[in-house]
């Protein structure tokens, strides 16, 4: 298929037959499951998840993308099109009586909105496995004290086990992007791994904490704990954002919780 890609839409089509055989052995799709793709593109992954027996719902913005891919798809099997921005998608809809599992190489200049818009999702999720910038990947799997921690570590980490899988080289892209891209594994937990008495408190206290990563955590949590309450957690309030654990932020997202 001839398509120019779309700077506007991320798009960075793959390509690389190697690198496409394993991505698919990694999501092992068994024959009848339903697969979630978001951002088909011109197919690379879709037609042989077909060929695999499985049934794809697809999720594509470009609308120029759909027919043609539609076409191709045809004696392959069941193809299923959205045309939708995943940004805003409903996900959800499409679980039925069980649960989604989701693939994709997702554009770069949307990756981490998009997980946060997936994570609000994650109980009708299985599994997820994604295309990224190995940036990203990293970030995600990140633990306390390094560079790379911060508030998609903790978020991600809350609601799924990380598993990186393998990197890809830019030239396995159409138009090779300027960065390396990582290939992961997300399992949503079946139980969360820390006591979380008020997501939205974790939530809006991990921002916080990381707006300013720099600071220490007297400083950046001032308007919802103080001092006293950061240390009834057993937690020094001189520490900064990135050397606390997900238990900590737990504990600190709980203090918040309470009553006043």
């Amino acid at each position: 298929m001839s398509h120019q890609a779309r700077k506007r839409f991320g798009q960075n089509f793959l390509h690389d037959a190697t690198a496409i055989e394993r991505i698919l052995q990694a999501i092992s799709v068994q024959p009848d499951q339903t697969i979630v793709e978001i951002g088909p593109g011109q197919g690379a992954l879709t037609l042989p998840l077909l060929h695999a027996g499985g049934r794809v719902e697809a999720v594509e913005l470009d609308r120029d993308l759909i027919e043609p891919l539609i076409g191709k798809a045809a004696a392959a099997g069941t193809l299923v099109v959205h045309q939708a921005d995943a940004l805003k998608f409903d996900f959800a809809r499409l679980a039925g009586a069980g649960k989604l599992r989701i693939v994709g190489n997702l554009p770069y200049n949307i990756s981490t909105p998009l997980l946060f818009h997936l994570l609000q999702q994650s109980d009708y999720i299985q599994d997820m496995h994604f295309m990224l910038q190995k940036e990203v990947v990293q970030r995600m799997a990140a633990q306390p004290g390094g560079g790379d921690y911060g508030r998609l570590s903790v978020m991600i980490q809350y609601h799924c086990r990380v598993a990186p899988l393998f990197t890809i080289g830019p030239e396995s892209f159409r138009p090779a992007p300027k960065v390396d891209s990582a290939f992961v594994r997300l399992t949503p937990w079946q139980q969360a791994p820390v006591q979380v008495d008020d997501y939205a408190s974790l939530d809006a206290l991990v921002k916080q904490a990381f707006a300013q990563r720099r600071k220490t955590l007297r400083n950046t949590l001032k308007g919802l704990l103080d001092e006293n309450d950061i240390r009834a957690c057993g937690i020094d309030p001189g520490r900064r954002p990135q050397e606390l654990s997900l238990d900590q932020y737990a504990s600190l997202s709980n203090r918040l919780a309470l009553p006043p």
